[in-house]
């Protein structure tokens, strides 16, 4: 079984409604972290004031390969606005999942 780790990038305002998306599809087991960050367009210009850095949440988890266009497309069509920032979601191998109170391998 082929593993891969989703790493999405998402407005912070678009976190819970992207999780709980994912959820009712069935992949409920993700890890949330709060982040500030920039994407290509260096922070926003709203008037006089130029935001550097905006609140991002960074969603992580891990499926099996089949699973990863279903995670992508659902991802994009609850974080998706049509504007700047909307986000980036990156897709990596992983090797190996052990649960560290069974230690069993997988997921």
């Amino acid at each position: 079984m082929a593993l891969k780790m989703i790493k999405a990038i998402v407005r912070a305002d678009a976190a819970d409604t992207v999780a709980d998306g994912l959820a009712e599809a069935g992949f409920a087991s993700m890890t949330k972290i709060g982040a500030f960050g920039r994407g290509k367009q260096k922070g926003i210009t709203v008037g006089t004031v130029h935001y550097d850095e905006l609140p991002r949440t960074i969603l992580l988890m891990v499926v099996e390969e089949t699973d990863v266009d279903e995670v992508l497309k659902l991802i994009h069509c609850k974080a998706y606005t049509g504007n700047f920032g909307d986000g980036k979601v990156f897709v990596t191998p992983v090797e190996n999942a052990v649960t560290v109170r069974t230690g069993t391998n997988g997921l």
